[in-house]
């Protein structure tokens, strides 16, 4: 291995010169001439000479005709030559090495510079260069920091200059990539999602939405429960029950739900009902009542359902109506009125006899009106709108004469029976 300006000779089997003005193009500058040395080279005026010993003439004769330098002395890298008889003269940048040839000196590394604080001395053949550190450029003796962000645009969206380099940084939303320059979008809702419920990434940034029966909250991010019941009061029909991300409606108690938001009266006498065997079971809208199968008071004798007479044989019953029948019905709390809501009508048509109608009882407060709708019939109205729950007993009064001054008289005693509520 030869050290460096020298390269192995396989011929001679020994390390030999590299004639650097040979092979290095344009060696010195400035006008100067290169002289090949003994593992290196020499820039020196057109007119120096150098005068150099050597023991083997033939060596020195090789070479004496070329940029007027004559050599004297072999040049072996393996041994130096044993006490030379002169020393050399180097050019300025170089000094006499233990070789007695001449060497560079690094002026970097001895301290000779006279490179300012914040330059940077590069050691060159034979001298040296002050630069300025990678970031700054010289202006003038000085090094001022290049700003790299008015220089063509390097990042992707902003550039930070710092003393001597400048960084990239990425918009909201986006971070750099492995280049330190481009910015990718960033995937909050696979990295960290950040939404309470569903998260859709954007560019740039994220959407968060919500499960139906929820809504945004003004953050943005989490999800409150949309309370529906306070949307509208007409969503149900009798109560609206909010639930986290949904609603519910329910019913009072003798209805059912149906379709979700309407209440249906559930019939107890056809599922269920607490009436004795000797009563009839009344539904009505909203619960049920329990009624006697035999409603006959004396002198009255139950002769069919629901139908009393007074026997004529009896006399008291000459002053007292012939027949009562019993008859059950419901309405709906708040009905609208007028409301036709019963006919009365005779159930034996009796040839050159009038028939006229009247309520005998049970309308103190005005409610109802009855209106004959023939010889034979009568419709009775509902005039003030009733609200339940509550129970009216009205007797419809229903009078017979002929042209031989018979008189008799029959009555249908109504039950009305008003629901709590106008469903």
């Amino acid at each position: 291995q030869c050290t460096d300006g020298y390269e192995w000779d396989p011929v001679r089997q020994r390390c030999k010169d590299i004639d650097e003005c040979e092979i290095v193009p344009d060696a010195c500058k400035g006008g100067m001439k290169c002289v090949n040395h003994y593992g290196g080279y020499l820039c020196l005026p057109r007119t120096a000479q150098i005068i150099v010993n050597e023991r083997e003439e033939a060596a020195a004769e090789s070479t004496s005709g070329r940029n007027n330098v004559i050599r004297r002395t072999p040049a072996d890298p393996q041994r130096a030559p044993p006490n030379p008889t002169h020393q050399i003269q180097c050019a300025a940048g170089y000094e006499q090495s233990d070789h007695n040839v001449c060497q560079d000196i690094d002026e970097c590394a001895t301290g000779t510079h006279n490179c300012r604080a914040d330059q940077v001395c590069v050691n060159l053949r034979g001298s040296f260069s002050c630069q300025c550190p990678p970031g700054y450029q010289k202006r003038g003796d000085q090094c001022v920091d290049i700003d790299e962000c008015t220089l063509p645009p390097y990042c992707h969206h902003r550039c930070v200059n710092t003393p001597g380099s400048y960084y990239c940084q990425c918009n909201a939303g986006f971070q750099l990539a492995s280049n330190n320059h481009t910015c990718v979008d960033i995937n909050e809702c696979d990295a960290n999602n950040p939404c309470a419920q569903q998260c859709y990434n954007i560019l740039g940034s994220f959407i968060c939405q919500c499960n139906p029966g929820f809504e945004l909250s003004s953050d943005r991010i989490n999800c409150e429960d949309t309370d529906e019941c306070r949307t509208s009061s007409y969503i149900c029909q009798y109560q609206c029950v909010n639930e986290p991300g949904k609603f519910s409606c329910v019913c009072p108690e003798g209805y059912q739900v149906v379709g979700g938001r309407t209440c249906q009266d559930i019939n107890e006498c056809e599922t269920s009902n607490e009436c004795r065997e000797d009563e009839i079971c009344w539904n009505y809208h909203g619960g049920f009542r329990c009624y006697p199968r035999n409603p006959c008071q004396e002198p009255y004798i139950l002769t069919s359902e629901n139908r009393c007479v007074c026997p004529v044989s009896n006399a008291i019953c000459r002053e007292l109506p012939y027949s009562v029948v019993y008859k059950y019905m419901s309405i709906r709390s708040d009905r609208t009125v007028p409301s036709d809501i019963f006919q009365i009508q005779a159930t034996t048509i009796y040839p050159n006899t009038i028939n006229t109608f009247r309520i005998k009882s049970g309308n103190e407060n005005g409610e109802f009106y009855l209106r004959q709708t023939s010889a034979v019939s009568a419709m009775l109205v509902l005039v003030k709108s009733l609200t339940g729950p509550r129970e009216h007993i009205v007797d419809l009064e229903m009078l017979t004469v002929n042209s031989l001054n018979y008189r008799t008289s029959s009555v249908l005693r109504l039950t009305i029976i008003v629901g709590p509520y106008a469903f």
